[in-house]
């Protein structure tokens, strides 16, 4: 464990620095050799479930002054954007745990799953760092700016899954129902991705994590003037499905990045001016 990378890398923002943070908690790859071993079959250690190379997608951010949290961790090891007490996101739904285990296809993830002592010492090894590291931030962006909005990013395979049927949208917007965000920065964000001739959903079939539903002041989070939106999209966009070696080399990754930080360009001059406040 003594090589093991920390929990959270951050990222801080060059230049101009603006009060927009992003999190994307699903990227990392990296899973403790003791955990690893509990694995049910070889193939859960290759990185199934993981939000690929979205840490190198989104590299530009910190040049448009946007602060960059991301988790290091696989999301097998503890799901960053899961309650720490097991409160259904989605009462009613499928949906992964904690310390999840089945995959969205409903494979087994462990040859024998975690009990209550092994889930307590992740969540107190991985799950809470990284929530400790995401606040500490959120409160110096709100302490030097008055406000703070929260991106939480992701991406998924689009292929049907036991969370829902086959994707045909390119990017889910997540603002849970309209309670973790001004209306005029969801629509915002929904044009901008629409203007790069992208096909946006809002909240079906992804609302929001928990990430987005706890650290909303509208949604009665812990911190005062931030706001949140979980941002999904397929991963066909910028990488071929299921066969992530290599991705960030190919032409589509960096076309894709491109439009990206198109987006993120707009988003960062409106979050910039004085009038939108939140």
């Amino acid at each position: 464990m003594s090589d093991a990378p920390a929990i959270a890398h951050y990222l801080p923002s060059r230049g101009e620095e603006i009060a927009l943070l992003a999190s994307i908690p699903h990227t990392g790859l990296y899973l403790p050799p003791d955990i690893a071993a509990q694995f049910a079959t070889p193939a859960m250690g290759t990185g199934v479930m993981a939000d690929w190379h979205l840490h190198e997608l989104y590299a530009f951010l910190p040049a448009l002054g946007i602060d960059v949290l991301h988790a290091t961790h696989h999301r097998f090891v503890v799901d960053l954007n899961r309650p720490p007490d097991a409160t259904p996101l989605y009462p009613g739904r499928f949906e992964t745990a904690l310390v999840p285990t089945e995959t969205f296809q409903g494979e087994p993830i462990w040859s024998v799953p975690p009990d209550a002592a092994q889930i307590e010492r992740r969540r107190e090894q991985f799950h809470r760092p990284y929530h400790a590291a995401l606040e500490q931030r959120l409160r110096e962006k709100v302490q030097r700016f008055g406000r703070c909005y929260l991106i939480d990013l992701h991406s998924v395979e689009s292929r049907a899954s036991r969370l829902h049927g086959r994707l045909q949208q390119d990017v889910y917007l997540g603002d849970r129902d309209g309670k973790t965000c001004d209306p005029w920065f969801t629509a915002l964000v929904a044009d901008l991705f629409a203007q790069q001739g992208l096909k946006v959903s809002l909240n079906n079939p992804y609302k929001g994590g928990y990430i987005t539903a706890h650290y909303s002041h509208p949604n009665g989070g812990p911190i005062d003037a931030v706001q949140t939106l979980q941002v999904e999209m397929c991963q066909y966009l910028y990488m071929t499905e299921g066969e992530p070696a290599g991705a960030p080399g190919q032409p589509r990754f960096a076309a894709f990045a491109a439009q990206l930080r198109a987006v993120f360009t707009a988003l960062a001059d409106a979050v910039r001016a004085p009038h939108q406040m939140c």
